[in-house]
């Protein structure tokens, strides 16, 4: 593969950087060779801590929505099972946002025309009141994540270890952060989602326990529950997988 050489300020963000990649490629949005693209996509943010960009997070956690969907791909998958292509939710991001590139860039052009200017009289909007839907996903974990750790960027500038847990440099296992929940939930029985992140931890040690966690909810030996009135994903062991390991 040939190396890749993107100064990430040229981007408006992780989809215009992911987007790029996919017409160097010449591939298709909806058919997405996922392994090579998030190769390369790590590839291109490898130095990020140097950038000093005020949405760093931002590239992480669609590197992270990358690794989880590579990993999910690159498991075996039973010939009966209907289940959804994983890229699907992503290709139909990318897709909304080269829409809407495209039109900001047709509309830069007739900007300073009063030709192409249209105004409208002020309209009484009514949004409808969205409703809450109680099954959740993986890919809710992985919004809970992103959330997490955008508030822990806001908070404190990039460290130049931060990004290391994913391109290579700061090796951080996520055989241990597994080890290292089982403890918790020993101990503890249940815990906040948001509770295994510490204040201190860097972003490869934050970026392998969540990767833990979806490893541990894939092979059932845990449960991810939303709790309403916390507003948060309770992290407990799965009591009927326990019993059987015993």
């Amino acid at each position: 593969m040939d190396e890749i050489k993107y100064r990430l300020e040229s981007f408006e963000g992780p989809l215009d950087l992911l987007l790029t990649l996919i017409k160097k490629n010449k591939v298709s949005i909806w058919d997405i060779p996922i392994v090579e693209i998030t190769d390369q996509y790590l590839e291109a943010i490898a130095g990020i801590e140097k950038t000093m960009l005020d949405n760093t997070g931002e590239f992480i956690i669609l590197a992270s929505q990358l690794l989880y969907i590579k990993s999910k791909m690159l498991l075996p998958k039973d010939e009966e099972d209907d289940e959804e292509d994983p890229r699907e939710e992503l290709a139909q991001r990318l897709y909304e946002y080269k829409k809407f590139k495209e039109a900001s860039q047709q509309m830069r052009k007739s900007e300073f025309s009063s030709k192409y200017m249209v105004f409208r009289g002020e309209e009484d909007i009514k949004f409808p009141v969205p409703e809450y839907n109680i099954n959740h996903e993986l890919s809710d974990l992985v919004d809970a994540f992103g959330n997490i750790l955008q508030r822990r960027v806001r908070k404190a500038k990039p460290e130049k270890r931060a990004f290391y847990g994913i391109v290579g440099r700061e090796k951080v296992s996520v055989d241990d952060m597994v080890i290292k929940i089982k403890d918790r939930l020993k101990v503890n029985g249940k815990v906040d989602f948001s509770s295994l992140f510490g204040e201190n931890d860097s972003r490869p040690e934050m970026i392998a326990t969540f990767l833990a966690v979806l490893e541990m909810v894939k092979l059932n030996q845990i449960r991810a529950d939303y709790d309403d009135n916390k507003q948060e994903f309770i992290i407990s062991e799965n009591k009927e997988t326990v019993k059987g390991q015993e």
